[in-house]
């Protein structure tokens, strides 16, 4: 081979080496890294907004799992009616709210997107919640769809 091509063939590798390594580590993100993303970045906003980090807690997090399973089952992006009543009834709270999303490829874009809403940054930096529960789901096509559940007790 000559030295032109050697180049050309070494170029042609490291692009595509680079081009895999670029896409690949989006395209393996698992349900539950991407929750902890959320979990995590939600945080430090809290703890940036001199508020207390909230704690994962299962009665929560099984129902923001069930919400975003049911909205990348029906494609829909809905918070459901009388759902939140039923969180606050089932988990024995005094206080509940929920962000939810779709398409956003990490859990740090999603809550990023939700710092850039009033009602959603509202929701995350609320001062007496203390229970967070995360779902994320991928739907047939790829896409994230996502429930973010906060709960408090007085």
């Amino acid at each position: 081979m000559n030295r032109t091509r050697r180049y050309t063939v070494r170029t042609l590798a490291v692009t595509a080496l680079l081009t895999f390594a670029t896409v690949s580590p989006a395209a393996a993100v698992s349900s539950s890294t991407y929750e902890k993303q959320v979990i995590t970045r939600t945080n430090h906003f809290r703890v940036d907004h001199d508020r207390v980090k909230v704690k994962a807690q299962s009665c929560v997090d099984r129902w923001a799992e069930g919400q975003a399973r049911w909205m990348a089952k029906h494609g829909k992006l809905e918070h459901r009616k009388g759902r939140l009543q039923q969180v606050l009834d089932d988990c024995k709270l005094t206080g509940v709210s929920e962000n939810i999303a779709y398409g956003y490829g990490s859990g740090n874009k999603t809550v990023n997107a939700w710092m850039k809403s009033s009602g959603h940054r509202r929701n995350i930096l609320a001062t007496k919640m203390r229970y967070i529960g995360v779902g994320a789901v991928k739907d047939d096509d790829g896409v994230w769809w996502v429930a973010q559940v906060f709960g408090t007790r007085k």
